[in-house]
């Protein structure tokens, strides 16, 4: 992902693509022109890394020159009055080829047509390497088309956003969803980790998503993937990890708005992270980190039969359970560490000592995320 001024875009055609697209272009047109030597023509500022490309390519001998539009400067007009710049060598009777590097709506090409109709060109053809069929409003033909693309606003390869992004060999789109900071927060039993949740969304402004409290919500309120979820429940059986996550998704899906979210009690295997991440693709965004809280046993097993004095809870009494717990939750998130350090997005966390102490170490590795 790349930032541009205050926006975000993604990979979204990679050099590979882009070669392979000019280099077929190249191909068709070199086949149709034959042996008649072309003027191509490319329009500034977007087409400079197309046509050059395209031209180190063309097998045969052609001309090159490049035009600009421009507004009249100071013309106060309900529409724009294009002049023509850099158009200065005689044209008649030759064939011309527009290499566009993208047609959407279609206006440039239009007043491309309207200057070229008075130049007496034996041909005048339109080849561009990205074209939005959805955005076009025109009636003028394209004879050679590199890809059709989404009607999505893309930067690089010649392309811009108020000035930047041109330079960039591949080309990326921009992120429906800008920023946001997704973390999947993770400690044992008696980590702390309720506590920091709820200091983190407030500090950043995010939504926090338990597992359990999904859960009782959907089950309590009879939704229909609460129910179906509590029919594998109520059979003693695992719920399946699709019903989980389409749980998530409406979570998410509820707040549309907001600037990130942490997970909390989800995922647990290697399939639920993947699920994950197509969930967080899907909405265009990703998982930043997997945070986790990390403290020695003995000070666990210390901090939770403390808590279950009064707590109430019977697996906060129990030595036995609560190693057990312990246990459990290492048996399980060993495999998910490993699945987020492969990525670079593990961060284990020092979760002993003061809770101001910890949140200022979480800060720390979230806003360096």
């Amino acid at each position: 992902m790349i930032k541009l001024h205050d926006l975000y875009f993604k990979p979204f055609i990679s050099e590979e693509q882009i070669q392979s697209s000019v280099e077929k272009m190249v191909e068709e047109i070199a086949s149709d022109l034959g042996d008649e030597m072309p003027v191509f023509v490319g329009i500034l500022n977007g087409s400079f890394m197309f046509v050059s490309d395209f031209v180190k390519l063309y097998p045969k001998p052609c001309e090159v020159t490049f035009i600009k539009l421009a507004s009249y400067e100071g013309v106060k007009s309900t529409e724009d009055i294009q002049r023509l710049i850099g158009l200065t060598q005689d044209l008649t009777g030759r064939t011309v080829v527009i290499l566009e590097d993208i047609i959407d709506s279609g206006n440039t090409l239009e007043e491309v047509h309207r200057i070229f109709r008075n130049e007496n060109v034996k041909e005048l053809i339109i080849a561009t390497l990205f074209y939005k069929p959805e955005a076009y409003k025109k009636d003028y033909k394209l004879h050679y088309v590199g890809m059709e693309i989404p009607n999505k606003f893309i930067v690089g390869y010649g392309l811009d956003y108020n000035g930047l992004g041109r330079d960039i060999p591949a080309v990326y789109q921009l992120k429906t969803t800008q920023h946001m900071t997704n973390l999947v927060l993770f400690g044992p039993p008696g980590a702390g980790k309720g506590t920091q949740a709820n200091f983190l969304k407030e500090k950043y402004d995010l939504v926090h998503i338990s597992t359990g409290d999904v859960f009782r919500y959907n089950i309590k309120n009879e939704t229909a993937l609460g129910m179906l979820a509590k029919s594998y429940m109520d059979k003693g059986e695992l719920v399946p990890d699709q019903v989980t996550i389409d749980m998530l998704q409406k979570e998410v899906e509820k707040n549309a708005d907001a600037k990130g979210f942490i997970f909390d009690g989800f995922p647990r295997t290697n399939a639920q992270a993947k699920s994950l991440d197509k969930l967080m693709e899907s909405k265009d965004s990703q998982i930043n980190a997997m945070v986790a809280l990390e403290v020695e046993d003995e000070v666990l097993v210390g901090r939770l039969l403390e808590r279950g004095k009064t707590s109430g809870r019977a697996d906060d009494a129990d030595e036995s359970i609560i190693r057990n717990r312990i246990k459990e939750y290492y048996d399980k998130t060993a495999i998910l560490k490993d699945y987020y350090s492969d990525q670079d997005k593990y961060f284990g966390v020092d979760g002993v000592g003061s809770i101001e102490e910890i949140t200022v170490r979480l800060g720390a590795v979230i806003d360096n995320l």
